[in-house]
């Protein structure tokens, strides 16, 4: 669900294979503008267990289910969970498969995506073969966005709230910039506290600068913030119109998706009597 640019001195190693000493990245065939390099699918694992646990299976794509199956055979695993960081098809829609092919319950904050008895809340910490995560509230992508910190490795899950390549979409009306910009100073305080030094995202590389990551993503939207409000002050009322200024230096097949980002800023400048 990319946005925009480049992130400055973001690396850029291969994607797909061991990132951490639990996690494991599975890609998915559905490169895009909006997916980059595809979805990346997530096998975590506690180092000599023989469980482990799936974070977005992604599309419904019968040979990246299997090909998720068979990385885990292949470790001695079985897996034993899955997880969803929110319901857009790209990381969701093959979760209902994937479980009947795994006998899994699947876990998401939505109760619609839910398979099975227990759903997912702030604070959560799921355990499952010794391997924790916790659930940690990222709003604003998605009303039902969530992150999952991975402490034994000092990483975590991101999902669609920052991506290892470029900046995401603040998908409106569901998405509100303000929860958005709340969620990535969440982000921020783990970094800071030490908690996380890699970003694992849903979408590109691994991000080893956790911090620098998150802290561009804050002055990012602060500048787009302050272009749509210019943009506005010169005239310039309608979200298509706004996206024709202010996005000029993104690709154009990627302006419906800052049209969805504009209309949430608009809204947000909007909330706060700036506009």
């Amino acid at each position: 669900m990319m946005e925009s640019a480049i992130l400055p001195g973001a690396p850029r190693p291969s994607i797909g294979g061991p990132a951490t000493s639990r996690a494991v990245c599975v890609l998915a065939p559905n490169a895009s503008p909006m997916t980059l390099d595809g979805t990346n699918t997530w096998l975590l694992s506690e180092p000599g267990s023989d469980l482990a646990v799936v974070v977005d299976p992604g599309p419904l794509d019968e040979a990246h289910l299997a090909a998720i199956v068979a990385t885990a055979a292949a470790a001695g695993q079985r897996v034993a969970l899955t997880l969803l960081t929110h319901g857009h098809p790209d990381h969701a829609e093959g979760a209902a498969r994937f479980a009947e092919l795994t006998r899994t319950p699947v876990r998401a904050l939505d109760p619609a995506l839910r398979l099975g008895d227990e759903g997912l809340a702030a604070g959560d910490v799921v355990t499952t073969g010794g391997l924790e995560l916790r659930v940690v509230p990222t709003p604003g992508h998605t009303s039902d966005s969530l992150c999952f910190a991975l402490p034994a490795d000092g990483a975590v899950l991101t999902g669609d709230t920052v991506l290892g390549r470029g900046t995401t979409m603040v998908a409106h009306p569901d998405g509100r910039l303000g929860d958005y910009l709340d969620s990535l100073r969440r982000l921020q305080a783990l970094t800071v506290d030490g908690t996380v030094d890699t970003i694992l995202p849903g979408h590109g590389p691994v991000l080893n600068d956790a911090r620098g990551a998150v802290e561009y993503y804050l002055a990012h939207r602060a500048n787009r913030l302050a272009q749509v409000e210019t943009a506005v002050e010169r005239g310039h009322r309608t979200a298509a119109e706004v996206v024709a200024d202010v996005y000029a230096d993104v690709p154009a097949a990627l302006w419906p998706a800052a049209e969805l980002s504009v209309r949430a800023q608009l809204d947000y400048l909007s909330e706060h009597g700036l506009i």
